[in-house]
């Protein structure tokens, strides 16, 4: 069986996300969707168990993908889920540098582990998790951004934070 690891922080979920996630369905027998904590970023907008649940939300309709969390090293999670598979999304050229040079680290350091790049569809290369929350904090609409049932949880989370 061939299990691919989808790490990220997915705060929140965008439809660039949800892109990648759908068109790597038909290519693996299972995704593990596997929300980071990195305790090196920026506070998160959503707890680890909301990204989690938001995740499950809306790729319910995806049956070979599982939605899991994990914090520490991204190739000891990827063993501890008998894989050697990392898929990475990419936008642009800056995305390919950041994450080559992850791709070479976990090599050095476990050279059985894959790292596979799939380019996102043009609709959105432009779209980031960072840029949705900059929206919203500035009142903007994020309609056709973020899945539908995301968008409603941005809205109610940003009625109770400071901006």
């Amino acid at each position: 069986m061939k299990r691919v690891i989808c790490p990220g922080s997915f705060d929140p979920v965008t439809n660039g996300h949800l892109d990648i996630f759908t068109r790597a369905s038909k290519m693996f027998d299972e995704i593990i969707v596997a929300v980071f904590h990195n305790p090196i970023k920026e506070k998160s907008m959503f707890t680890m168990t909301e990204r989690v649940g938001m995740l499950k939300d809306c790729t319910r309709d995806i049956p070979n993908i599982k939605v899991d969390c994990f914090s520490g090293l991204l190739h000891e999670y990827v063993r501890l889920q008998d894989s050697n598979i990392v898929l990475r999304g990419l936008r642009a050229l800056t995305d390919f540098e950041y994450e080559f040079q992850r791709a070479l680290m976990i090599k050095r350091i476990d050279p059985d582990i894959e790292t596979i790049f799939m380019m996102t569809n043009t609709d959105y290369s432009y779209l980031s998790s960072t840029g949705v929350r900059e929206i919203l904090a500035f009142g903007g609409s994020v309609k056709d951004l973020v899945p539908e049932c995301i968008e409603e949880k941005l809205k109610e989370k940003f009625k109770t934070i400071k901006v």
